[in-house]
């Protein structure tokens, strides 16, 4: 089977290696364009074409604005692929595109499709407080994340459990899945099933404003908040140190019994730390203040002499 994938970030990445690993086929690599990235704004490579120039040099590698252009179309025709493998690349294929390949194109997607459409199905699984999600492989056609599926496959989500953590299990659930669908393609497609448009939910791209915390809330909501983005980009309050209020972001915590003024710390020592809620309390475990290094509470807790106030 010989493939051409499109794929930007590191879970893609990933993918990317253990495909090739297991003697995959792979004729050419598709990533997005090097972004500005940190406070210098330099370009970056993103993590794709990282492995690719580290590990794979002499594959053909495209960074195209958009991929879906006739010209890039005639591109890739020259490789006279049998299927085009698409995992978090960040751009919808038009079908032009899904029509060059001669088996089709599919898509693994970090969600138990069709719940989860869209560009974060990890973070949003666990700001929904989500039991159980999954990983599927699709059928890719015009209309987003919305093709026939050949391979799903489900996992259980503990309560103190991260984005990383969480993104970490699917990677090693859905690249295991791929393969085997890669590997035996002919069979998952004759049993590939229709997705329920009626059960289908959407989400979109993550905004740094979501990461605040409204103490206001209850501590379930901020729990689950906490955790979709550790550790990145960390959920974050302002804490007044001094008489001035400076940024810190929460890494981990746990909902835990309390009530008092919002925002308030109802226990504040090496021992623990607990901060009232709109319902509830949460137990702060693992923060950073801005300018400092990441820090349990126990260590955090030593540079201050009384409780803290956050908002």
């Amino acid at each position: 089977m010989r493939i051409v994938y499109f794929g930007t970030p590191s879970f893609a990445a990933e993918v990317l290696k253990f495909l090739m690993e297991s003697g995959i086929e792979v004729a050419a690599i598709v990533t997005k364009p090097d972004r500005p990235r940190g406070r210098s704004g330099k370009p970056a490579f993103s993590a794709v074409k990282e492995l690719v120039a580290r590990n794979y040099p002499a594959i053909a590698l495209y960074q195209p604005d958009k991929a879906s252009t006739a010209s890039f179309e005639k591109e890739l025709r020259r490789f006279d692929a049998d299927l085009f493998v698409v995992v978090a690349y960040g751009e919808i294929v038009k079908q032009e595109l899904l029509d060059l390949p001669r088996q089709g194109c599919i898509n693994l997607h970090a969600s138990l499709l069709p719940k989860y459409r869209g560009a974060a199905p990890i973070p949003f699984a666990l700001l929904d407080g989500a039991k159980k999600t999954g990983i599927t492989v699709i059928e890719m056609v015009a209309k987003m994340d919305a093709g026939d599926i050949l391979a799903q496959e489900q996992i259980f989500i503990p309560t103190a459990m991260n984005g990383m953590e969480l993104e970490e299990k699917l990677c090693i659930l859905g690249k295991k899945t791929l393969l085997r669908v890669i590997g035996n393609f002919s069979h998952y497609y004759s049993q590939k099933k229709p997705q329920d448009p009626k059960q289908a939910t959407y989400v979109q791209k993550i905004d740094p404003s979501m990461a605040r915390i409204d103490w206001n809330q209850d501590a379930k909501t901020i729990h689950n908040q906490i955790r979709a983005f550790s550790p990145r980009p960390g959920a974050w309050a302002e804490v007044e140190r001094n008489g001035q209020w400076k940024r810190m972001k929460i890494y981990k915590s746990q909902v835990v019994q309390g009530e008092g003024a919002v925002g308030s710390s109802l226990s504040f020592s090496q021992k623990e730390w607990v901060v009232a809620c709109g319902k509830k309390a949460l137990s702060i475990i693992e923060v950073q203040l801005e300018g400092k290094k990441r820090l349990p509470c126990r260590d955090f807790a030593l540079g201050f002499n009384q409780p803290l106030q956050l908002k």
